[in-house]
């Protein structure tokens, strides 16, 4: 294989490694202005008040239920981005890697293959007796030079062997931070899920204590007002019942002030008596006098022309003074069985 032809084979491994990285990245801008959010076009309305898109049709995506439900999509959407992302990242550098295995592997081919050539002219120009000394001495310096381009070119490519292999190390540390980035992300996740479901179950219990709180409050409110209505009816009750009696009890005082009205409209304002003796003197006043008292009698004595009047009483009413006399003249003891009733007025009244 001549020098051009190595050349071109190396030129068309770099334009190929070249588009493969190109179309990498092409892809990766593709896939993340998918994920983004549709733009909403313009809106008119046509003859009929329907609305009729400006742009293209597309479907809007509907509203979520809540802000939580919102910001879990967007955490789906912005984890899907990212995985996304790592992997056309990946993908680049695995192309690239590939690229650059193939510059260092066509780069060491065309070294060993130009050395090996130099080394077949030096062979050929040390067998020839026919070579003057300075076209050798030339040649060997070509060769010497050969030979240094060819050991950079061996270096280069060593060199970018090893780039490529800390792109695939570096790809792989990047996927194994993604995916304990993701561990950690899932653990907080469910610790927060455990928490907003523990929040959740308290905040439940509470209400539901609070409810309890509240019926068993309604309860006892209720059952203090009907105890107060059964008080207050009861106390009603009870002021009825006395005021019927205290009506009662006023309309027997106001017939018994009417019966002693008609008494003393009838019979006067009369103080009756039982006169039972009239004494010749004082001392057998005083004898009589005391005898009557010893039963419990209200004794007056009343001074006339012929003697001291011994009277009992007085009564308000004629009937009553009957009665007296009738247990005077009873008592055998006392030996007054002419006593009889008198109409008496005192002396300051007559």
């Amino acid at each position: 294989m001549t020098m051009n032809n190595k050349q071109r084979l190396f030129g068309g491994v770099v334009l190929l490694g070249g588009g493969v990285l190109l179309a990498a990245i092409l892809l990766k801008g593709q896939h993340q202005d998918d994920t983004r959010s549709p733009v909403a076009q313009p809106v008119e309305q046509n003859q009929n008040g329907e609305n009729r898109a400006t742009g293209e049709q597309f479907d809007l995506q509907p509203l979520a239920v809540d802000v939580e439900t919102e910001r879990r999509l967007l955490e789906e959407q912005r984890k899907a981005r990212e995985k996304a992302v790592a992997e056309q990242e990946q993908l680049a550098a695995q192309y690239l890697a590939m690229q650059q295995q193939a510059e260092a592997d066509a780069a060491r081919k065309a070294a060993e293959e130009h050395a090996a050539l130099l080394a077949s002219r030096q062979a050929q120009m040390q067998s020839s007796d026919n070579i003057p000394p300075e076209l050798i001495e030339s040649e060997q310096s070509k060769l010497a030079a050969a030979q240094k381009t060819a050991d950079e070119k061996a270096k280069i490519a060593e060199q970018k062997a090893k780039e490529v292999e800390k792109l695939k190390q570096d790809a792989e540390a990047k996927r194994k931070a993604n995916e304990i980035e993701k561990a950690k992300k899932a653990e907080a996740d469910k610790r927060q899920a455990d928490a907003d479901a523990k929040a959740k179950k308290e905040a439940d219990e509470k209400a539901k204590k609070e409810a309890e709180a509240k019926r068993k409050a309604d309860a006892e409110k209720k059952a203090k007002q009907e105890a107060e209505e059964k008080r207050n009816a009861e106390a009603d009750a009870k002021a009825k019942k006395e005021a019927e009696a205290k009506r009662k009890a006023e309309d027997e005082k106001k017939a018994k002030e009417a019966e002693k009205a008609r008494q003393l409209l009838e019979e006067g304002d009369k103080n009756w008596m039982v006169q039972v003796a009239l004494a010749a003197n004082q001392a057998n006043a005083d004898a009589v006098t005391a005898k009557l008292q010893a039963k419990g009698f209200k004794v007056t004595q009343s001074k006339t022309t012929k003697g001291v009047r011994i009277m009992v009483g007085p009564s308000k009413s004629r009937e009553a003074a009957d009665t007296t006399r009738k247990k005077i003249a009873a008592d055998s003891s006392l030996n007054m069985k002419s006593a009889w009733v008198i109409d008496w007025v005192p002396l300051d009244q007559r």
